[in-house]
């Protein structure tokens, strides 16, 4: 039967039929999409708010909502995929096959994904903390799921990737309150050990940082080849270290000149000896 053969009534009768079949299922299905849409960003906001009022840390605040709305999405997107027809099933199978695409061409970033998410959860460093992590010394400004960025001493904002971070030591500063300053402090060997000790006792309690408890302690660390070497190991806040460090090593040395006694440094005596001069005469 060709087209021009069919009534209009016939042809009319056909388009309801399809609008009957598959335009309530185009319009369902966008309805899902978008009240499925509206539903997951509600939900992330509520999820954001539930755990900002328990207290939560922000970035697992952020992370816990964002990894909440992506699934629901999924979910939102089969569910439309199954109303128009399509099998979910196999959807799903493109959708794995793309994940497996996706993964291998990102597998540096799934790395740092992966890590992001152990810092998340694991917390071995917060924002504001003092840390040696993935060969970079600073403090820690932002802690997110592929990287985490440190502020140097000299102010300078290093970026280092969350898979350097974890798969390296971590050296955390700041999770205690205390910290132990070690010095080594050397003497000449013809100077007097105990009052070089009275001496050192007297600058270590005349500096206000100091702890009392844990109480200091002066050692005698080694003989070495130039030098008596002392190895003097106060506990000060761990905000007061290095300005604490650095007038312990400077009233040491102005008190050590004081009293006369020396801080001696590596010295080489080179002897000459002629060789065969007698011989050419």
């Amino acid at each position: 039967m060709e087209l021009q053969d069919v009534e209009p009534n016939q042809l009319w009768e056909g388009l309801e039929g399809l609008w009957i079949q598959y335009g309530v299922s185009v319009i369902s299905a966008l309805a899902i999409l978008v009240l499925g849409w509206l539903f997951a960003r509600l939900a992330r906001r509520a999820l954001r708010g539930v755990l900002s009022k328990r207290e939560v840390d922000a970035t697992i605040a952020g992370f816990l909502a964002s990894i909440v709305y992506m699934l629901l999405l999924a979910l939102v997107v089969i569910t439309a995929a199954g109303r128009l027809g399509i099998p979910t099933a196999s959807f799903a199978a493109v959708i794995a096959a793309a994940g497996l695409a996706i993964g291998l061409a990102l597998q540096g970033s799934l790395s740092n994904f992966a890590s992001g998410l152990m810092l998340v959860f694991f917390r071995p460093f917060k924002a504001g903390d003092y840390v040696e992590a993935g060969g970079v010394s600073g403090s820690v400004k932002t802690i997110s799921i592929f990287q985490t960025i440190l502020i140097t001493p000299d102010n300078k904002e290093v970026i280092v990737p969350n898979g350097d971070v974890y798969s390296k030591p971590i050296t955390n500063y700041s999770s205690t309150g205390e910290r132990r300053v070690d010095l080594v402090i050397g003497i000449g060997y013809d100077d007097d050990i105990d009052k070089a000790r009275r001496l050192i006792e007297a600058v270590i309690g005349e500096e206000k940082r100091v702890l009392a408890e844990p109480a200091p302690q002066i050692l005698m660390l080694e003989l070495a080849d130039s030098s008596v070497n002392f190895g003097v190991r106060p506990w000060v806040k761990t905000a007061d270290y290095w300005g604490a460090r650095s007038s312990l090593l400077e009233n040491i040395k102005k008190r050590f000149d004081a009293e006369g006694v020396s801080i001696p440094y590596p010295q080489r005596d080179v002897h000459v000896h002629q060789v065969g001069s007698a011989a050419a005469n």
